[in-house]
């Protein structure tokens, strides 16, 4: 199957601007959409759309096609998806990539199944290559691999979609990383008529008033984290991490069997199912080296692991390793950077 047509990031807009995980997944739509010798394109869905096209260029789209309507805005799943799924009958995109949000988690599946697509959620790594079926011999080139931890993060997972079309994949904010292209960058504005996608009917719901509590938590941006895991043994020993990230001004992380055994809040979770971080200091406590975590910090400059286990698969991407018990070393490290940082 030659694939021609392009490649399309869905750009969740609220707020009055872009979300940051589709600006980074245009960052690596630019680069795939090189491999592929095609076209990078966006698609905006929303109200007060004016100039979005002006952020959107400067990360290497070469076309944005755009919804504007104020029924359109806040999003529905109706509406939205209609959209897309119309559009997409029309242009025929072989690739589309979407932020594994709220919405995008309940946009994308409904678009796949309707154009009997299939999806590949949480990706953390999307490339493009040849694939041969091993039943037909049947040969491909130019498919989009999805790349994901699977069975509990026992392997990574490539996933292909060979003959149906768009193939599809969800990507969580932070694994990508956001690059602008060129701030002079320009290419095609497409403006929709929404009527012709979407029908009365799709407006079924209406919002009436919504409340969005913002996260108190911002480990994605913090410079320094310390990160602890489930050999951290206790909700109270976890207090010894937040000591230190205060010494040190950053913030405290989590593994994700240290927020099911209730240590700390699931919104301090780094990893494929928590968030994704690339802090220039990253001190990982207790923390065994799952590949779902590894997923979610393995660019971060710097990684000191603390560990009683000189064999955890952590130690292996660490710059550091310190042997020992967490609950000993952390107070020795608190006391020492205040000693020397005077």
């Amino acid at each position: 199957m030659a694939d021609t047509n392009n490649l399309i990031v869905y750009c969740e807009y609220d707020d009055g601007k872009v979300a940051d995980v589709s600006l980074e997944l245009l960052t690596k739509g630019r680069q795939l959409a090189n491999n592929l010798g095609v076209k990078l394109e966006a698609v905006v869905i929303g109200d007060k759309l004016h100039d979005v096209e002006k952020e959107i260029f400067k990360y290497g789209a070469d076309t944005v096609y755009k919804f504007e309507d104020k029924k359109l805005y806040p999003y529905t799943s109706n509406p939205h998806a209609s959209a897309l799924i119309n559009l997409f009958k029309e242009i025929k995109p072989q690739v589309c990539l979407m932020g594994a949000t709220c919405i995008g988690r309940d946009l994308g599946p409904r678009v796949s199944s309707c154009l009997h697509s299939g999806l590949t959620a949480d990706c953390t790594a999307l490339e493009i290559g040849p694939h041969t079926d091993p039943k037909t011999g049947k040969a491909y080139e130019n498919l989009l691999y999805q790349i994901r931890p699977a069975f509990g993060g026992n392997i990574v997972a490539t996933i292909v979609n060979p003959d149906c079309r768009p193939q599809m994949a969800t990507v969580r904010e932070g694994v990508m990383k956001k690059q602008i292209h060129d701030e002079n960058h320009r290419g095609k504005v497409v403006n929709l008529d929404v009527k012709k996608y979407v029908r009365p009917e799709d407006y079924v719901v209406e919002i009436i008033d919504r409340h969005i509590e913002k996260s108190k938590v911002n480990i994605k941006n913090s410079p320094i984290i310390v990160a602890g895991g489930y050999g951290m043994g206790s909700k109270e020993n976890f207090d010894l991490l937040f000591d230190l990230a205060n010494t040190l001004g950053g913030e405290v992380g989590a593994s994700r069997a240290a927020v099911d055994a209730g240590f700390v809040d699931h919104d301090r979770q780094i990893g494929q199912t928590g968030v994704t971080v690339r802090p220039k200091l990253y001190i990982a406590c207790g923390i065994s080296g799952q590949i779902q975590h590894i997923a979610g910090m393995q660019d971060s400059a710097m990684v000191i692991s603390i560990n009683n286990d000189p064999e955890a698969p952590i130690n292996t991407i660490a710059d550091y390793v310190i042997t020992g018990n967490a609950e000993e070393i952390v107070p020795k490290l608190i006391k020492y950077y205040k000693k020397n940082s005077k």
